[in-house]
C-alpha cells in the first residue's frame, strides 16, 4: 500500500486536513464580517458567493432600492450592484481560490489512488510527482486568493462601515487549509524521490546480485588439469 512510511501518512494527513478547512472556507459566507458593534449594520457578512446586507443603499447610484437579506452573489437582483460588490481584486481571490480548491480535489483523487497502489507499480513514482505538483500549485493558488484578500477584503473603499468590518473564520480556515497544503504537496514530492532512491537502490543490488552468482559459476565450473 502507498501510505506505509511516515512521510506518506503524513504527506495523508496533512491533504485530508487542507481539504476539510479549505472546503468549510470555500462555501462558507463569512471570510469577512461587522465586529457587531453597529446597532443596524448596512453590511454582516460575506463569503467568496455569498452576500448578507441590511437595508443597503448605494448612494453613487440613482435608484431607490435597498437589499436586505443573503443572496448568491451573481443573483440578479444583485446586478445593479456588480461593480460594486465584485471589484477587480475580489474576482482574482474568487478565481484563485477555485483554482486552488479545483486542484486540491484533483489531488484528493489522486491521493486515494495512492492509498491503494502498489510501490512496485511502474507508474507510482510519477503519481507521487503529479500529486506533489498539484498540490504545491494549488498552495501557490490559494496564497494569492488569502494574501490578496487580506490586503483588500476590510479596505475603507469597500464594504460599507469599512472600520468595523474584520476578517471571518471562514477566511481564517482558508489561510489555515492553504498553508496544510503546501507541506503536502512538497511531502509527497519527497515520497517520490525517497521512492526513486529504493528503486534504484533494488536494481543496483539485483544487478550485484546476479553477478556475485554468475561470477560463483564461472569459479566453480574452473577446472585445473
Amino acid at each position: 500500500m502507498g501510505a506505509s512510511t511516515k512521510t506518506g501518512k503524513f504527506a495523508v494527513g496533512f491533504t485530508a486536513a487542507a481539504f476539510l478547512f479549505i472546503l468549510i472556507s470555500f462555501c462558507s459566507p463569512y471570510w469577512l464580517t461587522t465586529d457587531g458593534k453597529l446597532v443596524n449594520p448596512k453590511f454582516t457578512n460575506l463569503g467568496l458567493w455569498e452576500l448578507c446586507l441590511n437595508d443597503f443603499q448605494d448612494i453613487h447610484r440613482f435608484y431607490d432600492t435597498r437589499f436586505t437579506g443573503c443572496m448568491w452573489i451573481f443573483e440578479e437582483e444583485y446586478y445593479i450592484l456588480h461593480d460594486y460588490i465584485l471589484p477587480g481584486f475580489f474576482i482574482a481571490v474568487q478565481f484563485f481560490f477555485t483554482l486552488c480548491f479545483t486542484l486540491l480535489l484533483m489531488g484528493c483523487v489522486m491521493t486515494l489512488v495512492f492509498l491503494g497502489c502498489s510501490k512496485d507499480n511502474d507508474r507510482y513514482i510519477m503519481l507521487l510527482l503529479t500529486n506533489g505538483t498539484t498540490m504545491v500549485v494549488g498552495a501557490i493558488c490559494g496564497f494569492i486568493a488569502v494574501l490578496t484578500f487580506g490586503c483588500n477584503g476590510d479596505g475603507r473603499d469597500w464594504m460599507p462601515n469599512w472600520e468595523h468590518n474584520g476578517m471571518g473564520w471562514a477566511f481564517a480556515l482558508g489561510v489555515v487549509g492553504v498553508f496544510f497544503l503546501f507541506p503536502a504537496g512538497i511531502l509527497f514530492i519527497v515520497e517520490a524521490r525517497r521512492a526513486t532512491y529504493r528503486r534504484l537502490n533494488n536494481i543496483a543490488n539485483s544487478e550485484m546480485a546476479a553477478y556475485t552468482m554468475d561470477d560463483r559459476k564461472y569459479r566453480g565450473g574452473h577446472t585445473d588439469i
